[in-house]
Formats: C-alpha cells, sequence, structure tokens
C-alpha cells in the first residue's frame, strides 16, 4: 500500500508550481466574470503573466477580518463565490456572522490527503467529533473520510456518554476532533471501564496540542497528527509521520507577509499567513487569514515536496488603540518600508503617568538616525512617539509589528 495520497505529493516543486498557476489561471479567466470582488481583486492584473509565485505580489489581498462587511453589502459571500447560492450543496455560518459555501465536488475541503497522511484508509471508521452544526468543522473533516471510503460516525461537539458509548460498541479505527476533547473521551471511557482502544489514529485541529497532550495520546496507543484548516479554506497544511512541521495541502498557494500587508518576508521570518486556493466554486486570490506563521527551510523527510512551515504562531491582527486612535500593523509597516535602512520594527505601547506612550524599535544600521524615523511616526499615525535604534538581530522573529505593554483593566 502507498505511503502516500497520490503523485502530486513527491512531484519536483518546479511541475508543481507550473501546473498550479496554468490551473490557477484557467480558473480565474472564467470565475472573475461570477465574482464581481474577484474582479475587482484582478483590475489591471494581466492574468495570463501570473506564471509564478512573486507575480502574486501584484494582487491585493483580501482580509478575513473584512468578510463581514463584504457579505453585508454583497450578500451572501461577499462576491467572492463564483457560483449561485442556489447551486450550492451547503451554505454554512461561522460566528460574526460569517457565511461560506461548500460545493459538490469530491473532497470539497481538501482534508482527504490530511486524513491520509494522519493514518487514516480506505475501510477506516471515523469519529467525528467537530460541529455539525451551521459551523464547516464537521463537514471539511466528513468529506475527506467518504472522499477515502471511510464510514463516519457523526458525532459532533458535546454529548461526551454517548460519544464513549459509541466507541465501546462502533469500534471506530479513527477519531476527528480537538485533541483536549480526545482526551477527555480517553479519560471518560477508562473511568467507565468501556474500552477505547480500537481508535489508533487522529486528526486534530482547531485548538493547541502541546508535546505533553500529545506524548499522553500516543501512549493511550493514538497517533496524533494536525490539521491547519480554516472555515474559508478548508485544509491548508497537515502534518506527517515525522512530525517536521505542517506541509501545504496541493491545491493551494501559501505566501507568508508582513502583517497588515501583501508584501512577502523572507523565508524563515514569522508573518501573516496569505492563501490563494484553486476551487472553482470559491476561488480565494491572497486571502489573508490573519494567522501568523512562518516558512521551514527545505521538504520533509517523509518524501513530500510541497512548502512546510511551522504551524499556528499567533494572530496577525495587532490593531490597538493609542490615545483614543486605532493604530494598525499595516501603519508600522509602511515606516520600515520609507526607512529602507531598517531592519524588524516594533512598536511598544506602554503606560506612563496615566498617559499612552508608544516607542518605535527598529533595527538599525550604524549611523541611522532617529529623529527623521519619528517624524514618518508621527505623519503615518497622527501620534508622537519615541523612536530607539536596536541592533540587528534584537527583535524577536515573531510577526510582532506593535506589542501592548499596558497593564489590563
Amino acid at each position: 500500500m502507498s505511503e502516500y495520497f497520490d503523485r502530486y505529493e513527491t512531484r519536483p516543486a518546479k511541475a508543481r508550481e507550473s501546473a498550479f498557476f496554468r490551473d490557477m489561471r484557467a480558473i480565474l479567466k472564467i470565475s472573475r466574470a461570477r465574482a464581481p470582488a474577484l474582479r475587482r481583486q484582478l483590475k489591471s492584473v494581466d492574468i495570463d503573466a501570473i506564471s509564478r509565485r512573486a507575480d502574486l505580489a501584484q494582487i491585493s489581498v483580501v482580509r478575513k477580518s473584512d468578510l463581514k462587511e463584504m457579505q453585508s453589502e454583497t450578500p451572501p459571500f461577499g462576491g467572492l463565490a463564483a457560483v449561485r447560492a442556489m447551486h450550492l450543496k451547503r451554505i454554512l455560518v461561522s460566528p460574526g456572522p460569517i457565511f461560506e459555501p461548500e460545493g459538490y465536488g469530491k473532497d470539497w475541503w481538501g482534508a482527504a490527503r490530511a486524513l491520509f497522511a494522519a493514518g487514516v484508509r480506505k475501510g477506516d471508521i471515523l469519529l467525528n467529533s467537530f460541529s455539525y452544526h451551521l459551523t464547516p468543522g464537521g463537514h471539511i473533516m466528513e468529506s475527506g473520510a467518504h472522499a477515502l471510503n471511510c464510514a463516519v460516525i457523526p458525532a459532533g461537539v458535546g454529548n461526551t456518554e454517548q460519544q464513549v458509548e459509541a466507541i465501546h460498541f462502533l469500534r471506530p479505527t479513527a477519531y476527528a476532533g480537538t485533541p483536549d476533547f480526545l482526551k477527555i473521551l480517553l479519560d471518560k471511557a477508562r473511568e467507565a471501564n468501556l474500552d477505547a482502544s480500537s481508535i489508533r489514529c487522529a486528526l486534530v485541529s482547531g485548538a493547541a496540542l502541546p508535546a505533553s497532550l500529545r506524548a499522553e495520546l500516543e501512549s493511550a496507543g493514538v497517533a496524533v497528527r494536525q490539521a491547519y484548516a480554516t472555515a474559508d479554506l478548508g485544509v491548508i497544511a497537515y502534518e506527517s509521520v515525522p512530525n517536521e512541521g505542517l506541509i501545504v495541502n496541493e491545491g493551494y498557494i501559501l505566501e507568508i507577509v508582513k502583517p497588515g500587508t501583501g508584501e512577502p518576508v523572507a523565508d524563515g521570518e514569522v508573518g501573516e499567513v496569505v492563501v490563494t486556493r484553486l476551487n472553482s466554486d470559491y476561488p480565494l486570490l491572497r486571502f489573508a487569514t490573519g494567522d501568523l506563521s512562518a516558512v521551514l527551510p527545505g521538504p520533509s523527510s517523509c518524501g513530500r515536496t510541497n512548502m512546510r512551515i511551522r504551524g499556528w504562531l499567533g494572530r496577525a491582527d495587532q490593531t490597538t488603540k493609542i490615545k483614543g486612535m486605532f493604530v494598525h500593523p499595516s501603519q508600522v509597516a509602511e515606516i520600515a518600508k520609507r526607512h529602507p535602512e531598517l531592519g524588524r520594527v516594533r512598536l511598544i505601547v506602554q503606560r506612563e503617568k496615566e498617559q499612552d506612550v508608544m516607542v518605535l524599535r527598529a533595527e538599525g544600521k550604524r549611523g541611522c538616525h532617529a529623529d527623521p524615523i519619528a517624524e514618518t511616526l508621527q505623519s503615518v499615525t497622527k501620534l508622537r512617539g519615541k523612536v530607539e535604534i536596536v541592533d540587528a538581530g534584537s527583535l524577536p522573529n515573531d510577526g510582532k509589528m506593535i506589542a501592548d505593554e499596558r497593564p489590563a483593566g
């Protein structure tokens, strides 16, 4: 039996990107006529000239944080969907509310590849503990399991005692859900003297998986792998057997950009995750997730050749109110852009004498002067602040553009 879902996982990187952009151009040419927001995004862009990753930088990003307003102005999907709502399989609702479409295509959310990498195979029975109520979670994993020809127990969230009984009698071999709920189920089964040993593998998402929890679950005989997924994009990246970061899913291009901007950062730098997904129903182009991550060097030792990322490293939206005015990460990035002699920058917000104060710490070359940078800081933010020039490499690589250090309360 193959250790890979299909041959696409191990193809050379150049072949993958060439095929991606070929298919993307074809989808965009059709979809832009049907999706007004996509059409605006592609205004003045020559689709035929988009042939490599670097070409994407000329296209503006669509921010997840803007979806609610976009959908209010152009219901139900903000002008991003290329099909009418009546032709969809499901219309789903996430908190906000934010509305997400689901089409009829096989493995529409891209979950099958992640489940396969986690050890799920044809004939397995999957206990799916993601929510089926309005939100996409349960449907994301179920569609992937069905693509693998697996039976699904649609357990959803909660009903712990019933789920434990179902495990005991139905003997599921795989689990999908949050890692902490899997621990709850295993603990509850032990307390009730019910057998949960049939579960041998799990694909988890939606919550942190610290090393201690992974070790505890694996000591119970469950091989645990993670997936990075969102309600808009489906499964973006997934873990394989060596646990060497998360491998970007096929059919996705992932960029890491400076938070609040569309400017790509160097590999290894922490920044905001921006994703382009090949989906003819909902062709999201440079969709800024609001999550932080970083690219890992080289391919995984498992043999899959797509880009790897470190996983979820926090939220990119660090918008902060200072002296009654909002300051955005994009403004801090603009200051650095105007002063190319600077490296990493970070705006520190503190309280002194019952007043907000801000200090821009900037990595600068020898002889770099703070005064012109302070003038730019005031020009961009409309607020006065100090500038401190610090040594190159002294600011942490964590993607933070704004650090609010004011005491809570």
